[in-house]
């Protein structure tokens, strides 16, 4: 079965389409999913996602995976996420069937913090496809003969559910598609050591920070659990995050006390504190200088 989006872009060798959208493959606004099997027989275009991200599984065959201007040898097994601005193609296909799952990003956020603190996930989800706008980087994921077995069986019940569109088939369909995100995230946890090193420390650097921002945690406390020095801990944010391990943590107690500021009644100071921060003073000339309001005026503008 040829791909969709072959059938929508043109297939000259060395073209280069802007921006492919969601709506080319589904006009169902309010269920911002996809799924098919895409058989590509011929080099498709570079072309980059204007308003979705992209989970493609190799399931049969090879191609060269182009990516922004690195080339790359892909195969059977593969596993990779490409979102935003990173332009893409594949060359010199053969025998050549993948899945493509497309899907808005606010469907993975929705994920559980139990799932956002698996290093795993971080690493498939987060930081290969954000690393792969910046630097050339080659998928971490490369599923065995078992574990692709598996995942093929989730992918066809979700295209069965996907076609048929039954009665409750977009919740069906949520459910299956985290399960396959559990599931892969878990795969690229136990080939933990055939990956990029650095990259697992991020991940597991992450996955603490996200686990216990909330808490009183120090540098030191996130690169001992990482297994690194502070030193590598702050290169190693700069060069595949571009911030500080400081201004990540930061962020996530913002973000947690902006959510508070909209949805509970708790003094600020109370907010402050239950978000980390030891000083009411600084959170809120820190809220002020992230979101250009007080925390008191954001409350009031809900």
């Amino acid at each position: 079965m040829k791909s969709k989006c072959i059938n929508k872009l043109p297939s000259i060798k060395g073209d280069i389409v802007d921006n492919v959208y969601l709506k080319w493959f589904t006009n169902d606004e309010q269920f911002p999913f996809y799924i098919q099997y895409g058989g590509h027989k011929e080099d498709t275009p570079l072309h980059k996602h204007d308003d979705f991200t992209e989970l493609v599984i190799v399931l049969n065959g090879n191609a060269t995976h182009i990516v922004n201007s690195e080339t790359y040898f892909i195969k059977k097994g593969n596993v990779f996420v490409i979102n935003g601005p990173t332009y893409h193609a594949y060359q010199n296909p053969h025998e050549f069937k993948i899945c493509n799952i497309m899907f808005r990003s606010e469907i993975i956020r929705s994920a559980g913090p139990d799932l956002c603190t698996s290093n795993g996930f971080q690493a498939l989800f987060v930081l290969e496809p954000f690393y792969r706008n910046i630097h050339s980087f080659q998928s971490g994921l490369c599923l065995s003969i078992p574990s692709m077995e598996h995942v093929a069986s989730i992918i066809f019940d979700m295209i069965n559910e996907y076609n048929n569109k039954h009665q409750g088939y977009q919740t069906m369909l949520i459910s299956k598609f985290m399960e396959l995100v559990v599931y892969l995230s878990r795969q690229y946890d136990n080939q933990e050591n055939g990956t990029d090193s650095n990259l697992m420390h991020l991940a597991n650097a992450i996955s603490y920070i996200e686990d216990h921002y909330l808490e009183p945690i120090t540098l030191e406390d996130i690169a001992a659990r990482s297994n690194i020095s502070v030193r590598t801990l702050n290169r190693i944010f700069q060069s595949y995050y571009q911030t500080t391990p400081i201004s990540y943590l930061q962020r996530l107690r913002l973000e947690r006390a902006r959510m508070l500021l909209r949805q509970s009644g708790h003094p600020i100071t109370k907010i402050s504190y239950d978000c980390g921060f030891n000083d009411s003073n600084y959170f809120t000339r820190q809220f002020s200088k992230t979101y250009g309001l007080s925390p008191k005026a954001f409350r009031l503008n809900q």
